[in-house]
């Protein structure tokens, strides 16, 4: 299972997404509901986005998780949760939920893949922001998402 917010999904989302595809049969994207988050795109919208721009993966099935994430792996039968690390900062935060994750459900292992290069930076808030002020965000999110995006914010691309 690999969850996130996904709020928009991005090119460094997609890259670990098709990556986990062929390290498990079956990968879930799992769009978390962050309660201390009010998100720019609604879970649906998010979910329609993610089923959009997966389409062609077949072992892909996007799903939403109103839980703790390591007890939505467990009740999807999920055998681990897939982890994108950018850089170093982000290894303390998922070192430390892997470890508690691992507590709760000793079932559900946690894999971190390193985000290749050309995506360490890259973030949704990044990409937001640079819509926000009308920049091009092409190589950072599926024509699918640009669009979106800038129509949230009355941006004429």
């Amino acid at each position: 299972m690999y969850p996130g917010s996904f709020d928009p999904v991005t090119y460094g989302h997609l890259d670990l997404i098709y990556r986990g595809s062929k390290l498990f049969d079956k990968l879930y994207i799992a769009i978390a509901i962050n309660s201390k988050k009010q998100g720019f795109f609604t879970i649906e919208e998010r979910k329609e986005m993610l089923e959009e721009v997966t389409k062609a993966i077949d072992n892909v099935e996007v799903v939403v998780c109103d839980k703790l994430t390591a007890q939505f792996a467990h009740e999807l039968k999920a055998t681990a949760i897939l982890r994108g690390l950018r850089a170093v900062t982000d290894f303390e935060y998922e070192m430390q939920m892997a470890s508690t994750n691992n507590i709760l459900y000793p079932s559900v292992e946690t894999v971190f893949v390193m985000t290749r290069t050309e995506y360490s930076f890259l973030s949704s808030s990044v990409v937001k922001e640079i819509a926000r002020y009308g920049g091009d965000i092409s190589p950072f999110v599926p024509p699918v998402v640009r669009k979106r995006l800038y129509d949230k914010f009355n941006i004429k691309y």
